[in-house]
């Protein structure tokens, strides 16, 4: 069952301000095309921010394709592809928490979608948050409140929290910190 799969030719059917939509014409196995999906994203961070009495900062901020409130993980887009996750995850703890962390710690690398989009989220946990102040972007209305590891879990549990990346990165840190 070892197919074969080469990529022919990749167009470019639209560019976005996060993703940029190609259609790829593949060829399989030498002897017919196929034509895929994939959506090219510069990559994106996240961060678990743990407050001293171990609770978790999560923001609450409407999501347009959804058409709803969600509850998440402080999470950015890349300013650049190659720009360092820690980075970013350290800007964006900061825009929209209003705390920031000289202790950031790897937790987890995420790959979206991998069926049609190369999005990969690098995960951090940030201890010690120092008060800040919030830097949110104008299109973005966040509001901050603090959960316990259990509280989130029920959340998800009950599909309050649906968002993958939360609920990866908030399972990932119960398991690793065996909270």
């Amino acid at each position: 069952m070892s197919e074969q799969i080469k990529r022919l030719k990749r167009e470019l059917k639209f560019k976005g301000t996060i993703i940029d939509f190609y259609q790829d014409t593949m060829e399989i196995n030498g002897d017919h095309t196929v034509v895929w999906d994939f959506i090219k994203h510069k990559g994106a961070a996240a961060v678990v921010p743990v407050t001293a009495d171990g609770k978790i900062l999560m923001v609450r901020q409407y999501r347009n394709a959804l058409d709803r409130y969600t509850l998440e993980i402080p999470a950015g887009a890349l300013d650049a592809e190659d720009e360092p996750g820690r980075e970013c995850a350290s800007r964006e703890l900061e825009e929209e928490t209003g705390y920031r962390s000289e202790n950031l710690e790897w937790l987890i690398t995420l790959r979206t979608t991998v069926a049609f989009c190369n999005e990969r989220i690098e995960v951090y946990v940030a201890k010690d948050l120092i008060p800040s102040k919030q830097h949110l972007d104008e299109d973005e209305f966040i509001d901050l409140k603090a959960y316990s590891i259990e509280e989130l879990k029920e959340k998800i549990l009950t599909g309050e929290i649906e968002d993958a990346k939360t609920v990866a990165s908030l399972m990932a840190y119960a398991v690793k910190y065996s909270v």
